[in-house]
């Protein structure tokens, strides 16, 4: 039986310009290897519609490959090497409980902009365009809250509270127009725990999601280094919670991470408090000239159920394969809400 590898790189030949593989900072090195795009969210989302490949495959977590599904051209077909893939903090806002969110927090008569993270799914994507609401990234969130407050009474941020806070104090929204949606919203009931009342006084209502990598990382790992280290540096993902972005150096996206890395001073030892296959990749680029190193160790197991062979296999198949699609009813409003971010941050 043939490598992978070789039968990923002997399709890739053979296809051409008619094949695109693009991949987020996470995937492991091997797939990243393989890939034409690399890039984070914002970047892989601006380059679908200017590619020329008839197949588009997305190393990446399923939302990914919806969002590439909503912006891609009708001649495009997107796929992804393993569906189950998914989103933990992505699954943590359900479309019809933050639709029934919304008509409550409205019930009193104020308008309430939705802002979604990218890390979530079309269907919430299609909610939040049809509310007149857009998307944003970590690395254009500051921006996308910024707009979202002009255009109505307050903001519904989701699903990430840490980069709903992270980006609240970036832009001196003070805490007591803030409300943490109660945990419940999640899982259970809306009507049960949320009522325009808790709301009427507050500019900006949080989701209570998050994700589990970025939860894991402590203070008390960052106290550690720097005594240990004082010279260190420290940045950090702004999906992280707000006490470590306070405590580090720095904070921003995958792509400000990576920037981070590249113009620190020769001889610098450097933490990153981010995923850590970006991190030790990093390490590897830079080794010899600056210590780069994981602030814990921490892998998305969601990230890596794209593998090598299953990349494979899926190129083997496209053909005949089924590609991700979204329905008209949620790609519209869904394309509706990303555009207006790509519009804004142009």
């Amino acid at each position: 039986m043939e490598n992978p590898k070789d039968t990923i790189n002997t399709i890739r030949e053979t296809m051409g310009e008619s094949l695109s593989i693009l991949g987020h900072h996470y995937q492991s090195d091997d797939v990243i290897a393989l890939t034409d795009v690399r890039g984070d969210s914002l970047e892989l989302a601006r380059k679908i519609q200017s590619l020329k490949a008839k197949h588009i495959v997305f190393c990446g977590v399923f939302f990914m490959a919806e969002s590439a599904a909503v912006l891609c051209r009708p001649d495009q077909k997107i796929h992804i090497p393993d569906l189950s893939a998914t989103c933990p903090m992505a699954d943590m806002a359900e479309a019809n409980r933050v639709r029934l969110v919304l008509e409550i927090l409205q019930k009193n008569g104020r308008k309430i902009t939705p802002l979604t993270y990218v890390n979530s799914s079309a269907a919430v994507k299609a909610v939040v365009g049809e509310y007149g609401g857009s998307v944003c990234t970590s690395a254009n969130a500051q921006t996308m809250l910024a707009w979202a407050m002009k255009q109505g009474d307050g903001v519904l941020f989701l699903p990430d509270k840490h980069l709903a806070n992270n980006s609240a104090n970036a832009l001196g929204i003070p805490e007591d127009q803030r409300l943490l949606l109660p945990t419940d919203v999640i899982d259970g009931d809306p009507n049960l725990h949320v009522t325009p009342a808790m709301t009427e006084d507050k500019q900006f209502i949080i989701w209570p999601g998050y994700c589990p990598i970025h939860e894991e990382f402590s203070l008390d790992t960052i106290k550690t280094i720097r005594a240990a280290e004082p010279n260190a540096h420290i940045v950090v993902h702004p999906e992280c919670a707000p006490a470590l972005v306070e405590a580090a150096d720095g904070n921003g996206s995958t792509t400000y991470l990576i920037k981070y890395a590249e113009t620190a001073p020769k001889g610098a030892t450097i933490y990153i408090g981010t995923e850590e296959n970006l991190v030790n990749r990093l390490a590897d680029q830079y080794k010899g000239e600056k210590t780069i190193k994981p602030l814990i160790a921490s892998q998305c197991d969601d990230m890596a159920k794209i593998t090598v062979p299953k990349l494979a296999h899926t190129l083997v198949n496209l053909e005949t394969a089924t590609p991700v699609t979204v329905s008209d009813a949620v790609k519209e409003p869904a394309k509706l809400a990303l555009e207006r971010m790509l519009e804004v941050c142009s």
